[in-house]
């Protein structure tokens, strides 16, 4: 976190915005943490956090989509990539049942459901694990974001309110 946390920093001294987009395409934090840190630090309006949150978190979602299957294949030739790979889909299988039961219906619901080991990095790991196919995958990985930046945008607004 503290790395994260200094990434944020640099970023910010260049540019807010900016901040609030590279945040929301990270894997650990998501929209979930780009949300009430454009609201809550840099106090943009609801809709800007919300805008440039949602197109950072939907950035990585295609090449992921795309290129997981095909590099993850490659490098678990290597022991340790296998063991960190075994390691992810596993961890991921057992997090993602809604996503094998309901496919991409079961992906939008993990994906909007903004708790740890939720969201748009892990949605497209179980969409790759569970052979979704890229364009039902990409959609449903797509309305989930939208859905869970509603979600904390809702959330953080109402914990705004709580504390003033």
């Amino acid at each position: 976190m503290e790395m994260i946390d200094s990434l944020i920093q640099a970023i910010s001294s260049v540019s807010k915005e900016l901040a609030v987009f590279v945040t929301a395409a990270l894997p650990v934090s998501e929209l979930r943490g780009a949300i009430p840190l454009a609201i809550l630090s840099f106090k943009f309006s609801a809709s800007k956090a919300y805008i440039i949150s949602f197109m950072g978190n939907a950035l990585p979602v295609a090449p992921i989509l795309l290129l997981l299957g095909p590099i993850s294949g490659k490098l678990r030739k290597f022991p340790l990539w296998k063991k960190f790979f075994d390691w992810l889909f596993e961890h991921t299988k057992k997090k993602a049942s809604l996503v094998e039961k309901f496919e991409a219906v079961g992906l939008i619901l993990f994906v909007a459901i903004p708790l740890p080991i939720t969201g748009a990095w892990t949605g497209c790991i179980a969409a790759t694990l569970f052979k979704i196919r890229f364009r039902y995958a990409f959609f449903a990985i797509l309305v989930g974001i939208a859905i869970a930046g509603i979600v904390v945008t809702a959330l953080t607004l109402a914990g705004q309110q709580i504390v003033k």
